[in-house]
């Protein structure tokens, strides 16, 4: 009996102990590193620094210790290309810009940036890019052929192709993705997850390679309509959120939650705050439990994997990433700031 009793306690410890723990933040503290007239809705932390591209040609980076901030410009003949999608590797940044021409750049061996894949037509707009690895990385557009429009370098983004209808799922009439936050693609180890305006999510295990498309209860009705960003804490458990940025009150069917890598999705807190958010992210540490959403509308926080939410601010921003637990960083019109979770 004894045993039995120690046993017991033990089996009990080890569970208490791989319970999810929020972090559960109280306050938000904003402090704005930086104002000019420029959108920005793609960011991407890199070691010691903050990289972004925006509208106007404009791109640069912030230093994370002192938050001087350098900026460039990026022309193509006389066009001044707008930036709505960036990725890095360990050596090399990227950025996209949305219309045609379509423009991927990466760094140079000059200290410049070099176009590695431009694409023009009409209906070209692309949306969202990241990377697996060093190595590996895709980018993807709205729909033209039939299918998402999907590139893919296998040689650190040096090369770049597009992959052709016939391995993608087709496309629903008028389907596309949004440019609203660098954030509508979600990679874990070799699995990708790739949203749409029609409240779906394409999904591959081996890099792109192959796909398959589940659909979710997210409302994709409307071309305002849809899933604007994902993201995924770990291979099973993910948040799609989106909404109508027109009626950015209305909060039914614009969240959702898989807990199986993306073949079911749930709704949640419907019918009930917040609204339309353009960038979500799980909050490093947490457990899988805290998440934030920000856009135009301000910034949600959830302690319980988005089943009830808090507005911590009404501060409009578009996109956010996390330097760490505590810390993170957001972008939007005119201004880059800091967020600190108290």
């Amino acid at each position: 009996m004894r045993n039995f009793c120690i046993l017991a306690i033990c089996m009990l410890i080890l569970s208490c102990s791989g319970k999810r723990q929020s972090h559960r933040y109280a306050e938000l503290e904003i402090d704005i590193i930086w104002e000019d007239s420029v959108s920005i809705r793609a960011i991407e932390i890199m070691p010691g620094s903050l990289a972004f591209a925006a509208d106007q040609g404009i791109f640069g980076s912030v230093d994370l210790q002192t938050h001087k901030v350098r900026t460039s410009v990026q022309r193509y003949d006389s066009i001044l290309p707008h930036f709505r999608a960036v990725a890095h590797t360990d050596t090399d940044f990227f950025m996209l810009s949305i219309a045609s021409p379509a423009l991927l750049y990466k760094t140079g061996n000059e200290g410049r940036m070099e176009l590695v894949y431009k694409e023009e037509d009409p209906k070209v707009f692309y949306d969202a890019m990241t990377f697996w690895d060093n190595k590996e990385g895709i980018a993807v557009g709205d729909a033209m052929n039939g299918c998402l429009s999907i590139l893919i370098t296998r040689d650190g983004g040096t090369q770049w192709e597009k992959l052709d209808c016939s391995k993608l799922p087709k496309a629903l009439p008028e389907e596309g993705a949004f440019a609203a936050s660098n954030s509508n693609i979600a990679v874990i180890g070799d699995k990708t997850w790739v949203a749409t305006s029609k409240g779906r999510v394409l999904y591959s295990d081996d890099r792109g390679k192959s796909w398959e498309v589940f659909q979710t209860p997210v409302n994709g009705v409307e071309a305002t309509h849809g899933i604007y960003s994902l993201s995924f804490w770990d291979n099973k458990l993910g948040v799609a959120f989106g909404g109508d940025y027109t009626k950015p009150d209305r909060n039914t069917a614009n969240k959702a939650i898989t807990l199986d890598g993306g073949k079911s999705w749930e709704l949640l807190a419907e019918g009930l705050p917040p609204g339309y958010k353009s960038c979500v992210q799980f909050i490093p540490g947490g457990g899988g439990e805290d998440l934030v959403a920000l856009g135009f509308t301000g910034i949600a926080y959830s302690t319980d994997q988005g089943k009830s939410w808090e507005e911590l601010s009404d501060e409009p921003f578009y996109t956010l990433r996390f330097l760490n637990d505590s810390i993170a960083y957001a972008a939007g019109k005119n201004r880059i700031a800091r967020l600190r979770f108290k």
